[in-house]
């Protein structure tokens, strides 16, 4: 049966000229890349990259951001790695490294298998690339139009994979569900818990101190999943946190009623700001398992941690080592 495809767009980005062309019988008008994207020359007129370089990854890439209309940008966390997350050589480890990288396995054409609340939802076809300047170090950063099945239209966060074994998942509606009261309130609860736990500071407004919440489902719960990132002293970005501060992230999952913690990150940024928050989750290694992403904050920069599950609970098995928290 064919597939129905909910196309969004058919503006493509190239790096040069302006023409029309037949693409699956569809018009497609080409025209040149935004500033803010940066075209990659043509491997064929490339230069050989130096013997020195570092291998690029054997296996699959995953990518994560956020669509804007009918295109997203897509920014490299890192490489699936066995059952866990590995990071790429930075520029300043390997000179070239990067461009090297962008050129071979991100080029203008190169097609993205999109994920969104855990399922396969579409597709991106890269049309100009560049370097995302807000991560602690530069990162390899792709833009194009999007393709999504009719189910996930409304889907605004992705993740990404370049596997070709990624091509043979699944398909799924992406539901983005929305946070009602019951998620809210087991966020507070699972707050005032882990607050106790750890003998951290009260802040004067639970409420008010919540700087994000995330309601999602994974596949292999049993009930609905919630996050939620508590500050005191500071704000959920890039930006120096005030005397005293604190982050706390947590976890849970609904089960018999009410919501059960399954993970607490804390951190006073006496010891180094490193503020995350729920960006996304699906089985990136293909395992069965469900891991999570984290999107986290320091003073200056951001990065990616991720959480995955091991001995029947929840643990942190991926930090960018660039993202070692900032004083």
């Amino acid at each position: 049966m064919r597939r129905r495809w909910l196309l969004l767009a058919v503006i493509l980005s190239a790096p040069s000229g302006c023409d029309n062309v037949k693409w699956g019988g569809v018009d497609v008008r080409l025209q040149a890349p935004s500033l803010n994207a940066r075209a990659v020359p043509d491997s064929a007129a490339a230069p050989e990259p130096e013997a020195a370089l570092p291998p690029l990854p054997a296996g699959p890439v995953l990518l994560a951001g956020t669509r804007e209309g009918d295109r997203a940008t897509l920014t490299v966390v890192g490489e699936v790695r066995g059952d866990g997350l590995g990071a790429l050589p930075t520029e300043e480890q390997a000179p070239g490294f990067l461009e090297h990288f962008t050129r071979t396995l991100l080029a203008p054409g190169t097609e993205l298998v999109l994920f969104s609340e855990g399922v396969r939802v579409g597709r991106l076809t890269v049309s100009g690339t560049g370097t995302d300047s807000l991560s602690c170090h530069p990162r390899a950063m792709v833009t194009g139009v999007v393709e999504l099945v009719p189910g996930a239209s409304q889907a605004g966060r992705f993740l990404a994979l370049t596997d070709s074994a990624a091509r043979r998942r699944g398909w799924g509606s992406s539901r983005v569900p929305e946070t009602a009261y019951d998620q809210r309130a087991g966020s507070i609860a699972m707050a005032t818990e882990a607050i106790r736990q750890v003998g951290a500071a009260w802040p004067p407004s639970l409420v008010e101190a919540r700087g994000d919440i995330q309601s999602f489902r994974m596949t292999d719960a049993a009930g609905p999943s919630v996050a939620a990132t508590f500050l005191l002293g500071d704000r959920l970005a890039a930006a120096e946190p005030g005397a005293g501060a604190y982050s706390l992230f947590v976890m849970g999952t609904y089960e018999g009623g009410a919501y059960r913690t399954s993970y607490v990150g804390y951190r006073p940024f006496a010891e180094g700001k490193g503020a995350p928050r729920y960006f996304a989750h699906m089985d990136w290694d293909g395992d069965g398992d469900t891991e999570v992403l984290l999107e986290v904050f320091g003073a200056r920069a951001r990065w990616f941690a991720s959480l995955g599950q091991r001995g029947g609970g929840w643990v942190q098995t991926f930090q960018d080592p660039c993202g070692t928290p900032e004083g």
